[in-house]
This record gives C-alpha cells, sequence and structure tokens, in this order.
C-alpha cells in the first residue's frame, strides 16, 4: 500500500515533534530511539484518530489533521520526557 498525502503529513508532524523535543534540554538522553518511536506513532495514531473524527482523511493534506497530530505527538515526547525525569530521580533517591 503506497503511503498517502495525510498519512506523509503525519508522519512529518511526529518527525517535526521530535526534532522540537530534542531542542528542548530537560530530560533529553542520549536514548533518542524510544522518543522518536513514541512521536511517530502517536502521529500515526492521532492522524487515524482525526480521520475518524473527520478533519481530513488518508489521501489530503489538511492543517486541522497536521495540527491534532503534532499536538499529539508533543505531548508523547513530553511524557516520554516526564518518564524519563521521573525515573532518574527515583533512582537517585533510591541510593
Amino acid at each position: 500500500m503506497p503511503l498517502t498525502m495525510g498519512a506523509l503529513l503525519w508522519l512529518t508532524a511526529g518527525g517535526l515533534a521530535f526534532a522540537l523535543a530534542r531542542i528542548v534540554p530537560a530530560g533529553r538522553t542520549r536514548r533518542w530511539r524510544g522518543e522518536l518511536a513514541a512521536t511517530l506513532l502517536a502521529g500515526l495514531a492521532l492522524g487515524v484518530a482525526a480521520t475518524a473524527l473527520d478533519f481530513g482523511g488518508w489521501k489530503e493534506l489538511e492543517w486541522r489533521a497536521g495540527t491534532f497530530a503534532l499536538l499529539g505527538a508533543l505531548g508523547a515526547a513530553g511524557a516520554v520526557r516526564a518518564y524519563w525525569l521521573l525515573r532518574a530521580a527515583s533512582r537517585n533517591r533510591a541510593v
């Protein structure tokens, strides 16, 4: 199945969210693959949700679906960073 323009927009939104999250130093680690996977999967999942909510579709570029996917992917990146910060804090407290 070829990648359509809507799905490409969702992946681009996830990639942009990853790039923006890497700029923020709080919680940034060398383990970037998990954050990349989380943002791309969130972008795709929220793009599908936007399609179900009739914000766009698989075959068309719709700014509302792109914004929905971008903001959700940024939230996913924030959740991954918060998890890593809390995990590091709990390790420091246990020692």
